[in-house]
């Protein structure tokens, strides 16, 4: 069993920058973050080997984010920076399987989610 809890979330102005944190409880291969815009489907942001050597982006961040792993803390990080309002949304922590080590953009492979943290981006 997989526990995951993000926090970091907040209101902030274009162009600023932000760092989500979600820590996990269990042992997995892979985790990602998504995001969620109201009205939208959930979409796929970054993603993490546990080994943190594979590292996965939308191209809608690269550049602007950065995903990593702290594994004495158990913890995933995501800073963001040039923030835009399109980043806009609730973004969620999420894990797949653990003895699973491909990885995926599908978020219909991801067996464990975190509640989620709002980001919020007032232009």
């Amino acid at each position: 069993q997989v526990q995951l809890v993000e926090s970091g979330g907040g209101l902030v102005q274009a162009g600023d920058s932000l760092r989500l944190s979600c820590v996990v409880s269990g042992r997995t291969n892979i985790i990602s973050w998504f995001r969620q815009a109201p009205g939208k489907g959930r979409e796929f942001v970054a993603g993490i080997n546990r080994v943190g050597d594979s590292i996965y982006y939308t191209d809608a961040v690269k550049g602007r984010f950065t995903i990593s792993n702290e594994n004495a803390k158990n913890t995933m990080y995501l800073q963001m920076s040039s923030l835009k309002s399109d980043d806009t949304a609730v973004y969620y922590c999420a894990a797949r399987g653990s003895m699973i080590t491909v990885f995926t953009r599908s978020p219909s492979q991801y067996t464990y989610w975190g509640r989620g943290t709002q980001v919020t981006v007032s232009s």
